[in-house]
C-alpha cells in the first residue's frame, strides 16, 4: 500500500436524531426460509460512560434489522478499545471468528483468506459510497477487504485558563495560542508545571492507543511507521530522537505528570482533561464533546514539530469486515444497512467522528449532518494526513508490540533504541512470512 492522503472536508450543523435513524430504515426484506441464521457482530466502543456505549448504537441497529429480516438474529459484543481487537484475535484462533467485526486492522486477516471481499457483500450503491482514499486504504494487493467505518485526525488540545494562569497565553486573548515547535511545547509545560499543574501534558502511551500517540509524535519528529514505499521504519534515526526527547526532555523533567506513560490510557488521560488536571494533550473528535460537557474551555492546533516545520499529520480511519462463516448474504445485508446514510450520520454525530462514505461527508459539507461545528478544525487537518499501515499483514501484530513496549522506552533509564529497533525485526520478519 503506497502512502495514501485523505481529501479536506467542511462541517456544519443541523439536527438528527439517533433513535429515529436506528429504528427509521427502510425493510430490507426477509433473507431466509424456514431456516434462522445468527449473525455475530464485534465491535469496538467509542463512548466514555456506560450511558454513551456503542452497545445503544450496535443494539438499535440490530434491532431494527431483525424486524425488517425475519429469520435473522444478530447478536452484538461492545468492547473497549484496549480489549476489541485481541478479544477478535482469540475467537479467530479458537475457530469461532465473528461474522463481522469493526477494530483496527484487517489486513492479517485478508491474507489469511478469512474475509470476504466488499464485492462479494455490498451492494453496488454501498461500495460506491466509499470515500477514494479510504477504499483504497483497505484495499491487499488491490482488492477491498476492510470497510472504512468512520475516520478521524488528531490535535493538540490545550486547556485556556490553566495556559493562561501559568502566562503561557494572554489572559482573555482572542488569539488563541499555535506553539510550531517542540521547543515552545517543552516551555509551556514547564510554565504549567511551575503554576502547580497536576499534569502540564499528559502523555497515554498504555495500551489502549499507544500506537496512536507514538504515531503522532513520530510524524510529527520527521520519521513515522513506513517509508513512501510502505516499509517499515520504525527504527530509523528520526524515530529514536522523537523517543529520546519524550524520555529525556518531557517524562525526565517531570512534565507528563503523575501517572507513568506506559501505565496511562487515554481514555484516562481524556477524563483528567475534562476534570481540569492537564494543560496539553493529543486528542481526537470525541474530547470536543466530553469537555465541553464539562465545561473546560479548550483550543485545538495542529501538533506542533521537532523544528517547527510542517510535516504530516496523523489521520485514522477504523475498520469493519465479515469472515468467511457461510453468512455472506446476511452479512452484506446487514452492513448495507450500517452504511445508509443516516446510520452513518448518527454514529459519526454521536461521537464527534469523521465520516467514511462520500453521501456522509455531502452532508457535512453542506450543513445538514447535524455535526459539531468545531470538527471543523480537525478536517482541515485531513488533507496531509497519513494513515496507519493498515494494508499490511503484520500490522496488527505490529501495533501490538508498540502498545505493549513502546511506554517503557521513554521511562528515565529507557532505551529508545533497542525498543525500537525489537518491535522493527518483529515488523519486518512477520512482513516476509
Amino acid at each position: 500500500m503506497k502512502r495514501r492522503y485523505l481529501p479536506g472536508l467542511a462541517a456544519s450543523c443541523a439536527a438528527l436524531s439517533l433513535t429515529a435513524t436506528l429504528t427509521g430504515c427502510g425493510a430490507a426484506g426477509g433473507l431466509t426460509g424456514n431456516n434462522e441464521v445468527t449473525l455475530r457482530v464485534v465491535a469496538a466502543d467509542y463512548g466514555d460512560n456506560p450511558q454513551n456505549s456503542s452497545q445503544t448504537y450496535w443494539q438499535g441497529l440490530a434491532d431494527g434489522f431483525e424486524k425488517d429480516n425475519p429469520g435473522v438474529k444478530v447478536e452484538v459484543s461492545v468492547y473497549s478499545w484496549s480489549q476489541v481487537d485481541a478479544k477478535v484475535a482469540e475467537m479467530v484462533k479458537a475457530g469461532k471468528a465473528p461474522d463481522i467485526a469493526q477494530i483496527g486492522a484487517y489486513a492479517d486477516y485478508a491474507e489469511a483468506g478469512k474475509l470476504y471481499t466488499a464485492d462479494e457483500l455490498l451492494s453496488v450503491k454501498t461500495e460506491a459510497d466509499f470515500l477514494g482514499p479510504l477504499a483504497d486504504a483497505g484495499k491487499v494487493k488491490r482488492v477491498q477487504y476492510g470497510l472504512p467505518f468512520v475516520a478521524s485526525t488528531r490535535l493538540l488540545f490545550y486547556n485556556e485558563k490553566l495556559l493562561a494562569d501559568a502566562g503561557v497565553i494572554p489572559k482573555d486573548s482572542k488569539a488563541g495560542w499555535q506553539p510550531k515547535s517542540w521547543a515552545e511545547l517543552e516551555a509551556a509545560a514547564k510554565k504549567l508545571k511551575g503554576a502547580g499543574v497536576a499534569t502540564p501534558f499528559a502523555l497515554p502511551l498504555g495500551r489502549e492507543e499507544a500506537q496512536a500517540e507514538t504515531m503522532m509524535w513520530m510524524l510529527a519528529g520527521g520519521g513515522g511507521y513506513t517509508d513512501n514505499e510502505e516499509e517499515y521504519t520504525l527504527d530509523s534515526a528520526e524515530n529514536v530522537r522523537t523517543l529520546e526527547f519524550l524520555r529525556d526532555r518531557m517524562v525526565g523533567q517531570g512534565l507528563t505528570g503523575p501517572v507513568e506513560p506506559a501505565k496511562l490510557d487515554r481514555q484516562a488521560a481524556f477524563d483528567a482533561f475534562t476534570r481540569g488536571e492537564v494543560g496539553m494533550l493529543n486528542g481526537h473528535p470525541t474530547l470536543l464533546k466530553q469537555a465541553a460537557g464539562k465545561g473546560v474551555k479548550f483550543g485545538m492546533v495542529t501538533m506542533p514539530t521537532a523544528d517547527g516545520t510542517e510535516h504530516s499529520a496523523m489521520g485514522v480511519a477504523d475498520w469493519v469486515m465479515a469472515f468467511k462463516n457461510g453468512h455472506r448474504k446476511e452479512a452484506g445485508k446487514f452492513l448495507d444497512r450500517l452504511y445508509e446514510p443516516k446510520n452513518v450520520t448518527a454514529f459519526t454525530n454521536t461521537y464527534d467522528l469523521l465520516p467514511a462514505t462520500t453521501s456522509g461527508y455531502r452532508a457535512m459539507a453542506n450543513g445538514t449532518a447535524g455535526s459539531a461545528p468545531q470538527l471543523k478544525t480537525f478536517l482541515d487537518a485531513l488533507p496531509t494526513s497519513k494513515l496507519y499501515p493498515v494494508g499490511k499483514k503484520s500490522w496488527a501484530g505490529v501495533s501490538e508490540d508498540i502498545k505493549r513496549n513502546i511506554g517503557t522506552s521513554v521511562q528515565p533509564g529507557g532505551q529508545p533504541a533497542k525498543v525500537l529497533e525489537d518491535i522493527a525485526t518483529a515488523a519486518r520478519a512477520a512482513d516476509q512470512r
